[in-house]
């Protein structure tokens, strides 16, 4: 099976916490937290629609003005979501610059923000370059089972986290299906792959009727040839299956409620990346610092049932092979693999 996300820990475990998600199919990207972001090229941030904000920690959010460089001047929306008064600070963050140029642009790009209180309610508002990006358009909004992006091919819930006495999000990103195709059912109909086979993937995640026509074209010898058939003609050549989880879990103080909301999200998830901050000597440190240790971080992980742990956000404390040590107490309180 060919997976949809491809994520990468952009500053791998002990840098910033950032992970960019490629979603093959959907021709675009998503974005967890938005520290440093400069090993990722234009290209890459180009594609990005989504960004989820944990806080607003220098470390989780100090690459806002890079993102912002790199698509000021294009024709794009770019949605941000982040916990209570995220929308104050990106406020704050853009009335430090001047915009006495922007009306000049020929494109308008367009911050579209949202804050969640992750109890299902939350505020959002848009912030326009041709309007010098002043608040425009906010609103109220309610969320059910605080889910946050909800489209055929994909979902995103949050769970409200506690921080030190501020509010951290935790992240779920939910595959809706995923639709295999069998090559060789196709060769049996006579038709080749290409990128009609997206608009049939799409088409199956929107449970449109079996009468559904799907265009099918190709290049042959030199010509265009076109078929169109239905989806009850097409099924035969697909398997559906559940699809991918991806859970993204960073700066959370340990105590029994944050674990349960963390369990609940990130129950059998497929990849959970989690922050293993310090080692369980460290321990009272970690409870000061109001982050949790790699033994923590592994039990939850086993509670969740996830199949696989990325720990991040290594304390750098640690150096040389005591990263590894990290990763050891993780895998020793999880179970399972670890990577």
């Amino acid at each position: 099976m060919r997976p949809t996300f491809h994520p990468n820990l952009v500053n791998g475990s002990a840098g910033d916490p950032v992970l960019y998600v490629d979603c093959m199919f959907e021709r675009r990207a998503l974005l967890f937290d938005l520290g440093d972001i400069r090993a990722l090229s234009p290209r890459k941030l180009l594609r990005i629609s989504h960004v989820f904000v944990t806080h607003a920690h220098m470390d989780h959010f100090i690459g806002f003005d890079w993102l912002l460089r790199i698509l000021l001047g294009r024709e794009k929306d770019l949605h941000l979501f982040g916990p209570p008064g995220f929308l104050g600070q990106v406020e704050h963050k853009l009335r430090a610059y001047t915009w006495n140029l922007v009306r000049n642009y020929a494109a308008d790009f367009t911050l579209r923000v949202t804050e969640v209180d992750g109890k299902g309610a939350g505020r959002c508002a848009s912030f326009c370059c041709h309007s010098e990006f002043h608040r425009e358009d906010e609103k109220s909004m309610a969320f059910t089972e605080n889910i946050l992006l909800n489209e055929p091919a994909m979902q995103v819930r949050c769970a409200l986290l506690d921080h030190g006495g501020i509010p951290s999000l935790a992240y779920a990103l939910q595959e809706q299906a995923h639709v295999n195709v069998w090559k060789n059912r196709l060769q049996e109909l006579g038709l080749p792959v290409g990128a009609w086979l997206r608009d049939l993937k799409q088409a199956v995640l929107r449970n449109e009727p079996e009468q559904w026509q799907i265009r099918v074209a190709w290049r042959e010898d030199g010509a265009v040839q076109e078929r169109k058939l239905t989806l009850a003609e097409l099924k035969p050549a697909l398997r559906i299956v559940p699809g991918q989880k991806i859970v993204y879990v960073t700066d959370v103080a340990w105590r029994e409620d944050n674990a349960a909301r963390i369990v609940e999200l990130a129950r059998n998830a497929d990849l959970l990346y989690i922050e293993a901050a310090f080692m369980e000597r460290d321990a009272e440190h970690g409870q000061r610092k109001f982050h949790l240790t790699a033994r923590q971080s592994g039990e939850i992980a086993r509670a969740a049932n996830a199949g696989c742990v990325i720990p991040l956000h290594f304390s750098p404390r640690y150096t040389g092979g005591e990263a590894a040590m990290l990763r050891a107490e993780v895998a020793a309180a999880f179970g399972g693999k670890v990577i």
